[in-house]
């Protein structure tokens, strides 16, 4: 991937006066004068306000305030939805809600989405679509179900003798249903009532990245002033991000044109993290070979923009179920804005055609 970045006098006096006038008249037994100190010749400055305090509870994948959010709904996991991104497949239902979001290339460099809710849980989500073999990477460090429609046999196996748990209507889960707007397999949504009592006793999502205060500047504030970011993952996938200075959002097209939902609304998000990743081939005999995004044990570089503002960064993950890692490049944590992310996992070796990122 190749990335481009563009009174004391006063008061002696008045003391000498009374001084004198006591001085001048008759002792009066067993009383005793006191002198009035005279007035402060200033006024001590008001200090400033304390700062708000940080809230007791927080959203772990947004950093925002949950002080006011019910116990059951943060003790809820988080839901990882496969998400389809082809141009057929929009707009997508609710995605704007999802409160960590990775793109991911797949085959033809087309990309596909995994969609990461807990904040804020709509009613249902679509289109969504099959699973590939670096999801459970991906999206283990969350620590909930992964939820998909379609995916090779193999993988599904191996994604469950990992230890992750699915829900697919491969196996015959419930909660999925077809739309009429769109032409299948284009139209396959959820309902995500339907997701979470399948996911059972599965825990909360813990934190993942650090988050700036809400008094105090992001990480990347460091950099350098960047208000566009454009991206070419294939002649199919060229997303693209721009800065709202109106919004204080970094704003998403899609090959140009506003990214929305069913309901209109322009996809945003507080952070943007772009990161080199490997990409390899998987085959097997009489079974068709897709492209894997190689994360688990991996590291690299990349580039976070928070704010109008870009830092290049590393990042590692350790294994399918660490969590996602980003430093400076000297080594120090990175701490992002309070809010929504977008993870984009570009490859920079191992697919035949070019890809890039522009920062200006």
């Amino acid at each position: 991937m190749r990335i481009n970045l563009k009174l004391a006098g006063l008061s002696g006096i008045v003391l000498a006066a009374l001084t004198l006038a006591a001085c001048s008249a008759d002792p009066v037994p067993n009383v005793t004068k006191t002198a009035t100190p005279a007035p402060s010749a200033s006024r001590a400055a008001v200090p400033s306000p304390p700062p708000e305090p940080e809230p007791a509870i927080v959203w772990p994948l947004t950093g925002l305030d949950a002080t006011e959010a019910s116990a059951d709904d943060l003790a809820r996991p988080a839901l990882s939805i496969k998400i389809e991104n082809s141009a057929a497949a929009r707009p997508q239902e609710n995605l704007d809600a999802a409160d960590v979001v990775f793109e991911e290339y797949v085959e033809s460099g087309i990309s596909r989405l995994v969609a990461v809710y807990h904040s804020d849980v709509p009613e249902s989500v679509g289109p969504i679509r099959s699973m590939r073999p670096m999801d459970k990477n991906i999206m283990g460090s969350f620590k909930g179900p992964l939820i998909y429609s379609g995916a090779q046999v193999r993988f599904t196996e191996a994604t469950v003798a990992s230890g992750q748990k699915v829900i697919t209507s491969d196996l015959g889960a419930s909660g999925f249903y077809r739309t009429s707007d769109k032409a299948s397999p284009h139209n396959l949504h959820g309902y995500t009532a339907d997701f979470y009592e399948q996911a059972g006793d599965m825990p909360a999502p813990p934190q993942q990245w650090d988050y700036a205060k809400e008094d105090e500047e992001p990480t990347a504030a460091t950099g350098t002033a960047a208000s566009a970011i454009k991206i070419h993952m294939s002649q199919y996938s060229n997303p693209s991000w721009n800065w709202d200075d109106s919004k204080n959002l970094w704003m998403r097209s899609e090959d140009g044109n506003p990214h929305v939902t069913t309901a209109g609304t322009q996809i945003g998000a507080d952070n943007v993290v772009v990161l080199d990743v490997t990409v390899k081939y998987t085959s097997g005999s009489s079974k068709s070979s897709v492209p894997e995004t190689i994360v688990a044990g991996q590291n690299g570089t990349g580039i976070i923009a928070s704010g109008n503002a870009q830092l290049p960064i590393k990042w590692s993950k350790a294994g399918q179920y660490d969590p996602w890692v980003f430093t400076t490049e000297d080594g120090d944590p990175v701490e992002l804005l309070q809010g929504k992310t977008w993870v984009e996992l570009i490859p920079n070796k191992g697919v035949s055609n070019d890809t890039s990122v522009a920062v200006s």
